[in-house]
């Protein structure tokens, strides 16, 4: 069977598309739960409590230090063992698994929010502060001057950190296999193992990753242009 038949409508090509469509929706959940994490940790981080911007330090400093992929299988393996304890109480027995893709969005938020909050923290101490005192001479409160001022001022300035915290996290949903959710590499190794034929499957996966991350670049360089249009 030759690459078009194998990969066409009638083939395994929409289970590649869907696996795909896992993925980017496993990579875009994940990234929107590491960007709430990062916004607390770079809070905390530029807090003056010396508690707070302690452990957001151990926060970013343990994340960033262990292989993703054990946090990953921490969070599984640990979260079902925990869950499985509770279930005994009940009278059940047996393993019990945590759903593949609440895991995975978790794990990659928790991931991703130890390098989102760097960003924040770094695109905050890089404000204009004459922007912030102009803002508070006009009268503005606290949540307007945050709204109004702040916020667009620090996503500007994080568009092109966060695009590359995006990209990492792209591949790195990959690793999710491991729980048994089948995204775009594990179908593409369902395919491979099943036709034996690895070089089609993996050099599919490979384009469709390829894709994925162009149009992610594409889509950061349109919002940066937007973010800096007025400026020189």
């Amino acid at each position: 069977m030759d690459a078009l038949a194998l990969l066409g409508p009638g083939g395994w090509g929409p289970a590649l598309l869907l696996a795909a469509g896992t993925t980017l929706a496993l990579a875009l959940c994940g990234f929107l739960v590491g960007a709430v994490i990062g916004a607390l940790a770079a809070s905390a981080k530029l807090s003056g409590l010396l508690p707070l911007r302690a452990a957001a330090d151990v926060y970013t400093t343990l994340l960033r230090g262990v292989p993703d992929l054990l946090v990953i299988y921490l969070l599984y393996f640990g979260g079902s063992a925990a869950l499985g304890s509770v279930a005994g109480l009940f009278g059940a027995s047996g393993f019990v698994g945590l759903p593949p893709f609440a895991v995975g969005v978790a794990a990659l938020g928790i991931i991703s929010g130890a390098y989102q909050a760097e960003v924040f923290r770094g695109a905050y101490l890089a404000l204009d502060r004459g922007q912030i005192e102009a803002a508070r001479a006009v009268g503005m409160s606290p949540a307007l001057l945050f709204r109004r001022v702040v916020t667009p001022l620090v996503a500007r300035t994080a568009l092109p950190g966060l695009g590359n915290v995006w990209q990492i996290l792209l591949k790195d949903s990959a690793l999710v296999s491991v729980t048994g959710l089948v995204e775009l590499l594990r179908q593409a190794q369902v395919g491979a193992g099943s036709t034996r034929q690895p070089f089609t499957f993996y050099l599919a996966a490979a384009a469709l990753y390829l894709a994925i991350t162009t149009l992610s670049t594409w889509g950061f360089s349109r919002a940066e242009a937007h973010a800096r249009r007025g400026l020189p």
